[in-house]
This record gives C-alpha cells, structure tokens and sequence, in this order.
C-alpha cells in the first residue's frame, strides 16, 4: 500500500511505542488521526514535537471504552477525511504484579474489569465502528497490537509483568484477529502484532522493571536469544512493513519478542544410534 496522503488512526500516541507508530507513518505523508484521553502531559508533549516536524494529525480527546464516544470520533474522521486507510489497535492496560500485587488488595478492585474493558473491549469498539470507513477506502489494514502475555502468561522470568485478566484478553485478540480478517476482506487486511519486553512497556524505563533486582533482569535478558529488550522504533518498524509491504498477509500473528516465547535453551545435538550396525 502507497502511504502518502492517506489517514491512519493511531491510540495511544503519546506513550513512546504508540508516538514511535505515529512517527513512521506520518514520515510517510500520512495524515493522523490520535485519540488521547489520558497522560495529558504526554498528550501536550507529543502534540508540541509533531507540530515541529510539520506532521499533519488531527488530535481529539476520546474514551476508546465508551461506544458513544468511540461513534463521534468515527464520525469526525468522516467529516474530515471522508474514508479511513489503517487502523493501528494500539490501546491497552495491564496491572504489573511486581507493582501493583494482587487482584485481590483494595487498590485493584477494578483493575481486572479495567484490563478487559481497555485491552480487548476497545478494540473490538474501534474496529466494529471503523471498518466500513476502512472497506470504503478499498485497501484498508488493521494492525491489532498485543501481548506475548496471552502465550506465556505468569510463567518464566517475566512472569511478574502479565497479570492474569491481561494475559486472557491478550490471548482474545488472537481470535479476534482471524475473526476480522474474514470480515475485512478482501478491502481490508487484519493482523496481529505480538509484543514481547519492549523498553516503555514491560522492559527498562518502567516502574516495574526498576523494582527488579540485577539478577532478575539478567535471568529475562539470558532467556531472550536476541539477547536484548527491543525498542519503540523496532516496534514502528514492522509495523510499517504490515501496512505497506505485507499486501498478502490477513489473519497472520507475527511474534515480535526476541525469541522470548522460544527461550534460549540450548539445541540438543543429534545422538550416535544406538542401533547394532549391520
């Protein structure tokens, strides 16, 4: 798909895997579209560096959980834009047990219903109301942004960064996705991109990977066979190939995590038969 002058609507932008996303495709003269609810500060800083580099993006503040809300803005694309090209599924919230503990302290009597609703809920939200504007513009792609949590959930060394309600709606999207991409097609494609430990989500530069000590970081970063966390701009990256070179791939999950699902075990060298030669 040819990016320069179509629109894409971009959640989370002011958050740095999100702002990474936005950055790429409008380097790529594409017009934005960011929801924002939260982190105003973010919000503010993020609006300030895009009206730096010239970026044209139409910022409006939107609860993605509400469908009333999550209406009007579909409507505001239509006014504005008249179809929409892609849709970057790219809004969640997962409590890190290594910070917040458990479900069952005062503090998370809502955080489960709050992991659902915003993880899997409002995705679904915003690709239901979005697809017909998607389909209209007749080589749509969808790029739902999720979780090895919904693979490993809490075991192995990152245990302590997936939740239990965050891993279930991260192993939901996965159905979502095959659902969408028969729904989409033939205008529109629908993939899933599987996150590992990224630094700013669940990897260095959070609250709970500074809660770790030095050999709880070793032991995830040697069980990684990359050897290392990844990054927004890897994350930006493939997800620039999915929208513009991946024109036939639907239905796909591709895993972005370092081998982390893998692990790094050792390949077992074929054994001498122990059969009697002949």
């Amino acid at each position: 798909m040819q990016l320069q002058g179509k629109t894409a609507l971009v959640p989370g932008a002011a958050r740095p895997i999100g702002r990474a996303i936005a950055t790429r495709l409008a380097e790529q003269g594409m017009n934005l579209v960011l929801p924002c609810f939260d982190w105003p500060e973010s919000n503010l800083e993020m609006q300030k560096e895009f009206d730096l580099k010239g970026f044209s993006y139409h910022c409006t503040e939107t609860d993605l959980r509400d469908p009333t809300q999550v209406k009007k803005l579909v409507r505001e694309i239509k006014d504005r834009f008249g179809r929409l090209h892609i849709l970057i599924n790219n809004i969640e919230r997962g409590g890190m047990p290594v910070l917040h503990g458990s479900y069952e302290h005062e503090l998370n009597q809502d955080q489960w219903q709050l992991e659902l609703s915003t993880s899997l809920k409002a995705k679904w939200l915003l690709f239901t109301n979005c697809l017909p504007l998607l389909k209209k513009s007749g080589e749509g792609a969808v790029v739902n942004i999720s979780s090895i949590a919904g693979v490993v959930g809490r075991s192995g060394p990152a245990a302590v960064f997936f939740s239990d309600g965050y891993s279930a709606a991260n192993r939901a999207i996965s159905t979502f996705t095959r659902t969408w991409a028969k729904e989409g097609a033939p205008e529109v494609r629908v993939n899933e991109l599987m996150l590992g430990l990224i630094d700013c989500r669940h990897g260095r530069f959070t609250r709970g990977w500074s809660l770790l000590t030095d050999d709880e970081k070793k032991r995830i970063v040697d069980h990684l066979p990359l050897g290392r966390l990844g990054s927004p701009q890897d994350v930006a990256a493939t997800v620039l190939f999915i929208v513009s070179q991946a024109d036939y791939m639907t239905g796909a999950t591709i895993r972005l995590d370092g081998g982390y699902t893998i692990g790094s075990d050792g390949v077992v060298p074929i054994p001498e038969t122990k059969l009697d030669s002949e």
